[in-house]
């Protein structure tokens, strides 16, 4: 007998019933991300080339350069670029598979390096910005749930008018009142913290917007379910009501959605790194779609879905550690 009170042969059948189901966890999410790659890699290939322009002229400096006919054929026999498009495709995937993301076109460095530069600056402001985001959003459910109706629809509005604010307009709004009106931050970003708060709020404030109305609508629910009222006539207080039942069950709504989320400040990067100056990968996709730089939109495409599909399989574990039925399950 085990310590538990369970038969050895029973506790370890239900130990390894556990290491199956995660080995199938883990093997489905790994699955689902060599899709998820391929079909980026796949897309980016094909719509890439739809933009106008010549990519040996791009890599031979634009169309300033003057590049001659000779200089042109060279540079597309080096790079594969004379090959038939499906050809190029599939030498493309076998790179991206032995994980040989190229040379970029402008930079002339290696993409990886490049990649290993400008990533953490985004990384950095997008796990930021959702915490701030989930730290706003739950400010803003918690209000707006206990401030009776007016209060409610005030929160509602809030909610949907930062959800649908367009984040170049909410960023030129924040430089003018908080670096040109009040001097307390920089309109660019200086790599201090200070530095970094604009951009935060910028991005934070629309995910926060709509992550708010959806755990709004769950804390309500959870407020009327029994054992929030089980707890109350025990006589707990509405804090601790709050921090012990109800919190757990608004988020997960949100954390479903944090996936999402944390796609959306990504994108949203390329909008807010170009206004604040800041560097990372925004940034950087934003000059290589310019200069046609086929291989660095690739690793940033490819870079981008894969911390894409990292942050879904951690909201997942999050969700299943918050509700004991999504660990049953």
């Amino acid at each position: 007998m085990t310590a538990a009170g369970l038969p050895a042969s029973s506790a370890g059948s239900r130990s390894g019933a556990r290491w199956v189901g995660v080995a199938r966890w883990l093997g489905v999410r790994v699955l689902g991300a060599i899709v998820v790659l391929w079909a980026v890699a796949t897309l980016i290939f094909f719509a890439i080339r739809l933009v106008p322009g010549d990519p040996a002229q791009a890599i031979l400096g634009g169309p300033g350069s003057q590049a001659s006919a000779a200089s042109l054929r060279l540079v597309r026999e080096q790079y594969g670029l004379d090959k038939p498009l499906v050809v190029q495709y599939f030498l493309q995937l076998g790179h991206l598979a032995g994980g040989d993301l190229g040379t970029s076109y402008s930079l002339k460095q290696s993409v990886a390096s490049v990649l290993a530069a400008q990533v953490p600056p985004t990384l950095t402001l997008a796990a930021v910005s959702l915490a701030v985001a989930w730290l706003l959003a739950l400010l803003l459910a918690w209000w707006s749930s206990r401030g009776g109706r007016v209060a409610a629809a005030v929160g509602s509005s809030l909610g949907v008018i930062a959800s649908a604010v367009p984040q170049f307009l909410l960023a030129s709004v924040l430089i003018v009142i908080f670096s040109t009106q009040l001097g307390w931050l920089p309109p660019v970003s200086t790599g201090g913290v200070a530095g970094i708060v604009l951009p935060v709020v910028t991005l934070a404030i629309p995910v926060a917007g709509f992550l708010g109305q959806v755990t709004r609508d769950s804390l309500l629910d959870a407020a009327a379910a029994p054992f929030a009222l089980s707890a109350r006539a025990r006589g707990e207080s509405d804090t601790g009501v709050f921090g012990r039942h109800l919190l757990r069950h608004a988020a997960l709504p949100g954390l479903a959605l944090s996936g999402w989320a944390f796609g959306s400040l990504l994108s949203g990067a390329v909008v807010v790194e170009s206004v604040f100056a800041r560097p990372g990968l925004g940034r950087t996709l934003l000059q290589a779609v310019t200069l046609r730089d086929i291989p660095l939109v690739t690793g940033v495409a490819l870079v981008s879905a894969l911390a894409y599909v990292v942050v879904v399989a951690l909201g997942d574990l999050a969700e299943k550690a918050v509700d004991p039925r999504g660990r049953a399950a």
